[in-house]
């Protein structure tokens, strides 16, 4: 029997984070359930279910205002995150559900307001319901993408389509029996609370038992600093035991979980030569220096171009220890180990950076430039050296989840560099 709700092959045929994920999803769904039908009993008594003054006409004309409210945002939430929903898919996945209880908790609300303003809470509960389905429905289908691992990813779907309904019609069973025994005011809340703090915390675990293969920044961070510094390949589920689900976007943290600074990847060129050059207030032109430690200097920027000739990127650094920020610039054809790379090497200079100096001084020997060049070569040898054994442990390095934004690309003719989408 329970053959039906599994894909074939099971357990051959998924990863072996499935079976503890789908347990804690089935808890949150079935919570969730139940949350929903007190909501939704909220709603019903807040549009005017039992008020001989409300009219059909008015409930319908709210139920559109509501769709079309929830719509808009839809549009306008995947327009600005669409990008970073795969590399983030953890992290979406629990907004998703932190987004729909506060939709519930609105909708709870909704009672004690006065109409007019009623049908404005009602609304942004739309809303927070429609983002809700942006994140959920595309951070589902990455996880279920890492999951099926015998390209089985349509089974895969239909299955937790399948393991969905038995668990929203068993929430809907216990549900019409919480919400015929518990009617009031104090015992709703109550019940509410506990429920949606039992939907969180199994999220939050379901989340977290998931051992994601691809490298986003965060794992990048993790996965590279230990190889920088202690010589050691961690797996995907040591990589997951250290991950934050909430993370600040950009942030370079080294193995000790010691923020180094702040890093942007997929930058114009333009913003790069902004970067590094100072502009004339009366001229308007850029002349082009770097800062930092040790001083100013003067920085050719087809110096720069030249490190990195054999690269698919171009990395600029600036600001000491404390303030420090790179970016990236990648180059058109740039793949996935490219990008890595380009991290992995932002992550070093930063943790140079930091402790001012390989111990050698070799900052202040060869300035900045001769920073990138040595820093270059050892990531060099770091993925020509562990490569082969990050993927003997089960990463993906064929697969770059670094870029949460539309990224712009180099390219680079005999005419000189010139920028583009």
């Amino acid at each position: 029997m329970i053959d039906v709700f599994l894909p074939s092959g099971f357990p051959q045929s998924v990863t072996e984070d499935y079976v503890e994920y789908q347990i804690f999803d089935s808890l949150q769904a079935f919570s969730s359930s139940i949350a929903g039908m007190l909501a939704s009993r909220a709603v019903l008594q807040g549009v005017g279910v039992g008020d001989s003054n409300a009219t059909p006409t008015a409930a319908l004309l709210l139920s559109v205002l509501q769709e079309s409210v929830g719509r808009m945002a839809t549009i306008a939430f995947a327009d600005r995150f669409g990008t970073a929903l795969e590399p983030e898919c953890k992290m979406y996945r629990l907004t998703a559900d932190i987004l729909n209880d506060s939709g519930m908790i609105l909708d709870c609300l909704s009672p004690g307001f006065p109409k007019p303003l009623r049908v404005a809470v009602l609304s942004f509960a739309s809303c927070l319901r429609s983002l809700c389905g942006v994140c959920a429905g595309s951070s589902k289908a990455s996880l279920s993408a890492h999951f099926a691992t015998a390209g089985n990813l349509g089974e895969v779907n239909a299955k937790d389509s399948s393991q969905e309904t038995v668990i929203s019609l068993l929430g809907m069973l216990a549900g019409s029996f919480v919400v015929s025994h518990i009617t009031s005011d104090i015992a709703t809340w109550c019940t509410l609370i506990l429920l949606l703090v039992i939907h969180l915390a199994t999220n939050y675990a379901a989340v977290r038992a998931v051992s994601m293969q691809s490298l986003n920044r965060q794992r990048a961070n993790i996965l590279f600093s230990h190889i920088l510094q202690h010589g050691i390949v961690l797996s995907p589920k040591e990589v997951s035991a250290r991950e934050r689900i909430f993370e600040r976007g950009g942030v370079l943290r080294w193995a000790d979980d010691e923020v180094l600074g702040k890093c942007r990847i997929g930058t114009s060129l333009s913003e790069l030569l902004g970067r590094i050059g100072r502009r004339d207030k009366l001229s308007g032109s850029l002349a082009f220096c770097s800062s930092g430690a040790d001083g100013e200097s003067e920085v050719d920027v087809f110096d720069l171009l030249s490190i990195f000739e054999a690269e698919d990127y171009v990395l600029w650094a600036s600001g000491g220890p404390a303030a420090y920020e790179a970016v990236i610039v990648l180059k058109a054809g740039c793949g996935p180990i490219d990008q890595l790379r380009a991290w992995a090497h932002a992550l070093l200079v930063a943790e140079r950076r930091q402790r001012g100096g390989d111990g050698g001084g070799t900052r202040a020997r060869n300035g900045l430039m001769g920073e990138l060049r040595d820093t270059l070569y050892e990531v060099r040898r770091m993925f020509d050296k562990y490569g082969d054994e990050m993927r003997a442990k089960g990463w993906h390095l064929d697969v770059a989840a670094l870029e949460t934004k539309a990224g712009m690309r180099l390219q680079i003719s005999s005419t000189g560099p010139c920028t583009s989408d």
